[in-house]
């Protein structure tokens, strides 16, 4: 382009190269009054060591396996923790085995409010001298009605069976847990037997083998009143004999809670029945003297002789012969009739 150039205006050419080296370098009126700057080094490469190959005789390098790709988050299924055990309630903690042999059962859930939670399956109540009174069958109930029967087994029963000159053994439970309605009658509100709040007992069984029925009209009054009184004094609810004619042989306990603490108690503590005479009369002894036979009337009394009588007639009615000839016979006096009321009182007024 510079031999182009110099053609053009009639210059002589010049080789490219002799044009760079006599030409100044474009900086020197920079630098007049000092040296020139140096030229920079000449930069050389250096070459970067590789490494050595392989030996033929190495063993052959494992084949390493495919990294498993993470399940995403949206597949990935999360841990299921398990639900923290529920902490035994105060009743439970309190009634222990030196109370009562009671083990804790599974909540129950069934229809129309049946069931209940915290309960106890009451199989026998320790004494205080460590003596075991056994409840046959076992009772499905709720802890707090179940230490209420406990209590009172110990504190008052217990007692009472000393008096009697031995110790209770048995309890008689005649109904515990039932889902059903009040008095099993259909469409009832729920019993508090459904609710497992409610006891049912017929008897309790001594230690030397005698059974006091609470509803038994032979067993003392004195103690069936006091039974009476003292499970008033402990349960909400008391039905007996008396009641609804749904509890005459057994007697009725719950824990049932009303209004301003209302409590129920009937019961008909029954005097013994009355001796009842025998319907037919004793048969009269074979050595009694024989009956006398109050003589009739005469019109009443049968001829002798007349159409129709017969002499074993008369003789049966005590006539004979000689007392139908006989015009003069006196006849026997009569007994006086007694004043009616209404004639006594006729002469109270004269």
């Amino acid at each position: 382009m510079v031999t182009a150039v110099a053609i053009m205006f009639g210059m002589q050419a010049e080789p490219a190269g002799a044009a760079r080296r006599s030409a100044p370098p474009p900086w020197t009126d920079l630098f007049e009054s000092g040296p020139a700057p140096r030229h920079r080094g000449t930069a050389h490469r250096t070459a970067v060591p590789l490494p050595k190959p392989r030996p033929a005789e190495a063993p052959a390098a494992p084949e390493q396996p495919a990294a498993e790709k993470p399940a995403p988050p949206e597949t990935a299924k999360p841990k299921e923790q398990a639900a923290p055990e529920p902490q035994p309630s105060a009743c439970r903690q309190a009634l222990t085995e030196d109370i009562a042999i009671a083990p804790s059962i599974p909540d129950i859930h069934g229809p129309g409010g049946c069931g209940g939670e915290d309960l106890v399956r009451l199989e026998a109540i320790v004494l205080p001298d460590k003596r075991q009174v056994s409840v046959k069958p076992a009772a499905i109930l709720r802890c707090r009605m179940a230490s209420a029967i406990a209590d009172w087994i110990r504190s008052d029963i217990a007692p009472l069976a000393q008096k009697l000159g031995s110790t209770i053994s048995d309890l008689d439970n005649f109904d515990s847990f039932e889902c059903r309605g009040r008095n099993r009658v259909a469409g009832a509100l729920l019993s508090e037997h459904g609710r497992a709040n409610a006891l049912d007992m017929r008897a309790f069984k001594l230690a030397n083998g005698r059974s006091i029925s609470l509803t038994d009209r032979t067993v003392p009054r004195e103690l069936r009143e006091n039974v009476l009184h003292s499970a008033c004094a402990r349960f909400a609810t008391v039905l007996g004999p008396g009641s609804d004619w749904y509890h005459e042989d057994h007697i009725h306990f719950d824990l049932m809670e009303r209004r301003n603490n209302y409590r129920i108690c009937q019961w008909n503590v029954y005097d013994p029945l009355p001796q009842v005479a025998p319907l037919l009369p004793a048969e009269r002894p074979e050595e009694a003297p024989p009956r006398e036979v109050a003589a009739k009337s005469e019109g009443a009394r049968p001829e002798a002789g007349k159409p129709g009588t017969s002499k074993s007639d008369a003789a049966k009615h005590g006539d004979s012969k000689s007392d139908a000839e006989e015009p003069d016979a006196e006849p026997k006096p009569q007994p006086a009739k007694p004043e009616t009321t209404k004639k006594r009182r006729q002469n109270r007024r004269s």
